[in-house]
């Protein structure tokens, strides 16, 4: 029987679309996606292995509505208003399914956790079984009553990382932990700019939602700008600037074209165009070091053996790094910590300094984490 997935904001981010692709290279099963964005999941690709449903495609029934819209009224409770919309589609999926993955990582580390509880609840009233999976949770949102009630009551949670895994554990939740799905997305091949011919090229991604999580206002670009200017003056390495993400609302590449007008477009500057997910693993694995803030292009980069920085802002960064490299020090940069605009520079002279050792410790690493992180299969066949 397929496997619903749910929750997944479409392939515009391509951290979500490697999150879809990795678990169907983890379990070759057929998958359904309840799609957020229909149109994007087609673009990209997942209709060739996936069932695309759209996720809010149906009217609500009128008593489904009043008992919503009297919580609104009464209790100012915006949630079962905003869930009408994916219940049709939920009952609909129900009849092909008996089990629902909740895939979209950390989407319990922002402000909507109450829908993904309202999603959580409607699938299991459907006879659906749940499971949070690959996600990470910041600790103090673990602690809140109604999250942790309702974290409970999945039948699994599949920790990425081991900051979520004992915050969750705290909470007697079942749980276990295993890398992100996207790890075990496959490279693509496609055509490299010639500039990557000679593999001395630096990936950078930055992301307008490091931009928003800065404490000092225009530490994190000043910052970036520095470290561009400093390769370009100090070593002969090219730097190709990588989207992961190009929604309207949220877009890797206007940062990124900043930076790259800023330079008035330095010949060893290569401005990357938007790919599908595998088409962008493998662009970063053909980089000799990485730094980057989405963090799939920075699992991208530690699954093909990339030295990698991470420019960080939450739990999930911290927790991978820890976990691939026994600390987070040095390997994750706070982007809320940024003042002076020298310390991306400063880190990423360490990691060069390092470049040597962190990669000859990701060949050795990698390998085992992916082998060991398969266990997930027969524990999520078993639920």
């Amino acid at each position: 029987m397929k496997t619903i997935l749910y929750g997944n904001g479409g392939c515009g981010n391509h951290g979500c679309e490697a999150i879809v692709r990795g678990t169907y290279e983890l379990f070759k099963k057929p998958l359904i996606i309840s799609s957020e964005n229909i149109y994007e999941d087609i673009r990209y690709g997942l209709e060739e292995f996936c069932d695309i449903y759209d996720a809010k495609a149906g009217s609500p029934g009128k008593l489904e509505f009043v008992k919503a819209y009297m919580k609104l009224k009464i209790m100012g409770d915006y949630t079962a208003m905003d869930g009408l919309p994916y219940l049709s589609t939920i009952r609909e999926l129900s009849d092909k399914s008996t089990l629902a993955l909740s895939v979209g990582g950390d989407n319990y580390c922002y402000t909507n956790q109450k829908l993904y509880a309202f999603l959580n609840k409607a699938y299991q009233d459907n006879g659906v079984k749940t499971v949070l999976w690959g996600c990470s949770i910041e600790p103090e949102i673990v602690k809140d009553a109604d999250v942790s009630r309702d974290l409970k009551s999945y039948k699994l949670i599949v920790a990425r990382e081991s900051i979520t895994y004992k915050a969750v554990k705290e909470i007697d939740a079942n749980v276990v932990l295993a890398p992100d799905p996207a790890f075990f997305m496959q490279a693509k091949e496609c055509e490299l700019d010639q500039r990557f011919n000679n593999g001395n090229v630096i990936g950078i991604n930055i992301s307008p939602m490091i931009l928003s999580n800065e404490k000092q206002s225009g530490a994190v670009y000043a910052n970036y700008k520095n470290l561009v200017e400093f390769i370009l003056r100090n070593t002969n390495m090219n730097i190709a600037l990588i989207p992961h993400v190009v929604w309207q609302q949220n877009d890797d590449r206007r940062v990124l074209k900043k930076l790259y007008d800023d330079f008035r477009h330095d010949q060893r500057l290569i401005m990357v165009e938007d790919h599908k997910a595998p088409e962008l693993k493998y662009i970063i694995s053909k980089c000799r070091m990485f730094v980057g803030a989405r963090t799939h292009s920075t699992i991208a980069a530690y699954s093909t053996m990339v030295p990698t920085l991470v420019v960080g802002y939450s739990v999930k960064a911290r927790g991978i790094a820890t976990d691939l490299f026994g600390t987070d020090e040095k390997y994750v940069l706070p982007v809320q910590n940024l003042k002076n605009e020298g310390e991306l520079t400063e880190a990423f002279c360490w990691m060069s300094d390092n470049e040597d050792k962190i990669r000859n410790h990701l060949k050795r690493f990698i390998p085992n984490y992916l082998n060991d992180g398969k266990h997930i299969r027969s524990i999520l066949e078993s639920v």
